[in-house]
């Protein structure tokens, strides 16, 4: 059973969808679509669209972003968003959901187990993890990238850096780090020991 986050905090819906290849542009048209109906609900914040890359599988990843949790099941539950999701039917070949608080564990690749209910990982293995992966790429920017900024304007400089680091820790560091430390960030309970009764 899946808990619900408190009502005042964010919530992202993540949704994976795997589209048939020969479909795509109706899908594109789809995705435009149901961003234009969702804005119209309350508590509603943004929706960002990772597009395939391999065009053989293609599978989008939709980030949609609300305030609270109501305002979030809100939608879900809308007659709008069944009309829409039923419309996809068609061109879509597999789906998956989850929801999450918003915040650094969006970039977090989640196991099953993750998507089944349980938590997301402490504050601090948070922490360690961004640590883990924004530092060594801070010094790739400044040696790959940096030296072909000279002369641009400070915050134009910056902007093309922070760009840089941050697709990159979106894919693949921060899931190649999540794989290999997936048993620190999301241990398993280590089952109870029975205690013999005593007759």
């Amino acid at each position: 059973m899946q808990t619900s986050p408190t009502p005042s905090q964010p919530v992202t819906l993540v949704i994976s969808e795997v589209v048939e290849p020969s479909l795509i542009a109706e899908y594109e048209d789809w995705t435009r679509a149901v961003n234009r109906v969702a804005q119209q609900f309350a508590g509603f914040i943004g929706v960002d669209i990772i597009r395939p890359r391999d065009h053989q599988h293609p599978e989008y990843v939709v980030i949609v972003k609300f305030d609270n949790y109501e305002h979030y099941k809100a939608w879900l539950d809308s007659d709008e968003y069944i009309h829409w999701m039923q419309r996809a039917s068609r061109f879509i070949a597999k789906r998956s959901h989850q929801y999450q608080p918003s915040g650094l564990e969006l970039w977090f690749t989640l196991p099953k187990s993750a998507m089944l209910g349980a938590k997301p990982p402490a504050y601090y293995k948070q922490v360690v993890m961004g640590v883990l992966s924004v530092y060594p790429l801070i010094i790739l920017a400044n040696l790959t990238v940096n030296p072909f900024l000279q002369g641009l304007p400070d915050l134009l400089a910056l902007l093309i850096s922070v760009t840089f680091v941050s697709a990159l820790i979106t894919y693949p560091v921060m899931p190649y780090l999540t794989k290999v430390l997936g048993f620190w960030l999301y241990p398993q309970p280590r089952p109870r020991r029975s205690k013999n009764k005593r007759h």
